[in-house]
């Protein structure tokens, strides 16, 4: 039976009705102020929606240095630590803004969207459909009729040895170092993956003056287009067939040099690892939006769900007919058999590929015999995995990254050891907020009376004081009489 939301019984100390209204709203909320967005937000406003444009870029340097929310690998430049710097060369360099704010679009940079909230059957107190949005001072909620989401695609990372220092980084955290920050730390680069994201990231590097030392590539042909093929070859950039990294040396820096499955090496200071672009649906995710899993558009992609919908590459990438899963599998292949127990997957939590497969606790815990019979086999014979509960056990995905670096590996990993396709692999969950903030920013200092005066029911409630064990004994009404009674803060 469906309990409607008229039907649903009140509790007083509920916040039902005492949710604050935004403090703006808008006809459509844009998330993401590239290509998609931006055309997005231009559509509406010229035909006369009011307009709110947000991009959380440019992002913290703090964030940068954490991967968040692409893969920059320690190579962007001190220039990211000055704001003010950052917004005028991002306004510069990404075109359409200008048009965006003469047609009447309310235009935010450096502006995350963390949270998507809307009433459900079993929520019912928001007075409004909100997103959740954020900058370096305060957070707020926004009301929104439509809201388009164009958040794009994030990198793929995979571990080899070496991986986890300066110098080793995404594709997409290149292009927009290089395009959009202005604030690219190399100078000599290796690419891994010659599809054609590898040979795009190649070419713009070349167009931007610095060196490519070669495209490697897993299997024994390039994977790109023709067009794009000849392009690199016309730039003298070379591409290696049948190769992939086997460890990556450095020092105080980072990268220096990258050793080859040939047995060569290759001086450089930058490692880029273009072997896919993951669509970034965290937030639609995270409110419950509606998804779907397509191998050949990048794995899991956004779906259009009433009020929200999706543009751009995290609705998917485009289809060329190429199948990235099977893709990424081969160089999932090939870098982990590069890899020994001691190679750390999850950078965050220093999560090793043995303390993974073994099901083990972080390392600052105390591991007793038992644990050591446990694995990730002996864990399958008890039933399906899935990376939640990975992640609790181990801690891998748990950092503050929030599992960028790690989360589409495990997963991967996962599916290969149990024999399952990675689309019946549970999904990770995802929840708000989906970018780390500090608890001073998300904090709703200006909370109500009426809000707050609930508090303390919600925590008193009688089992809340009670040891678990005692719960159904005869110990429980002892524990409540030694209480007083009073559960009440």
């Amino acid at each position: 039976m469906t309990v409607t939301a008229t039907e649903r019984k009140v509790d007083p100390h509920a916040i039902d009705g005492k949710f604050p209204a935004p403090e703006t709203r808008y006809d459509l909320v844009v998330v993401g102020a590239g290509r998609s967005g931006i055309a997005a937000a231009l559509d509406a406003a010229r035909s006369g929606q009011s307009v709110l444009l947000v991009d959380e870029n440019p992002v913290p340097g703090a964030h940068i240095g954490n991967d968040v929310p692409l893969w920059f690998g320690g190579r962007a430049t001190t220039a990211v630590q000055n704001s003010e710097r950052m917004v005028e060369t991002l306004f510069m360099n990404t075109p359409g803004l200008e048009d965006a704010i003469e047609a009447g679009v309310e235009l935010l940079l450096g502006t995350c969207a963390w949270g998507v909230y809307r009433n459900g059957p079993l929520v019912g107190s928001l007075p409004d459909q909100v997103v959740g949005l954020a900058d370096g001072s305060r957070s707020w909620l926004v009301g929104f009729e439509k809201l388009v989401l164009a958040t794009g695609a994030r990198d793929l990372p995979m571990a080899f040895p070496g991986w986890n220092q300066p110098g080793v980084m995404g594709a997409a955290a290149l292009r927009m170092l290089l395009t959009r920050y202005a604030a690219f730390a190399g100078e000599r680069l290796v690419i891994a993956g010659s599809h054609d994201l590898g040979l795009e990231t190649a070419l713009l590097a070349h167009e931007k003056g610095l060196t490519v030392a070669a495209i490697l590539e897993v299997r024994d042909t390039p994977q790109g287009s023709a067009a794009l093929i000849a392009q690199a070859d016309a730039a003298g950039i070379l591409i290696r067939c049948g190769v992939h990294p086997l460890e990556a040396s450095g020092g105080l820096d980072g990268v220096t040099a990258v050793q080859l499955s040939d047995g060569e090496t290759l001086a450089c200071d930058t490692i880029v690892l273009a072997i896919g672009l993951v669509p970034m649906i965290e937030l639609q995710d995270a409110v419950g939006a509606a998804r779907t899993y397509d191998p050949r558009r990048g794995g899991h992609i956004a779906l259009g769900d009433g009020a929200i919908s999706a543009i751009g590459k995290c609705a998917g990438l485009e289809d060329t007919g190429f199948d990235h899963a099977a893709y990424r599998r081969d160089w999932l292949d090939a870098l982990g058999g590069a890899c020994n127990g001691e190679t750390i997957i999850c950078q965050c939590e220093e999560v090793t590929l043995s303390d993974l497969l073994n099901v083990q606790p972080p390392r600052y815990l105390d591991r007793p015999p038992a644990m050591g019979k446990r694995s990730l086999k002996t864990l399958l014979a008890d039933g399906p995995v899935n990376q939640d509960q990975i992640k609790r056990l181990t801690r891998a995905g748990m950092g503050i990254c929030q599992g960028r670096r790690c989360r589409d590996q495990v997963a991967m990993m996962l599916a290969l050891e149990s024999g399952t396709e990675l689309a019946e692999l549970p999904l990770a969950t995802h929840r708000a907020p989906v970018r780390p903030l500090p608890l001073k920013i998300i904090a709703d200092w200006d909370e109500s009376e009426g809000m707050r005066s609930g508090w303390d029911v919600w925590m008193g409630i009688p089992t809340q004081w009670v040891p678990y064990a005692d719960i159904g004994t005869p110990f429980e009404e002892e524990n409540r009489r030694v209480l007083g009674g009073n559960m009440k803060l």
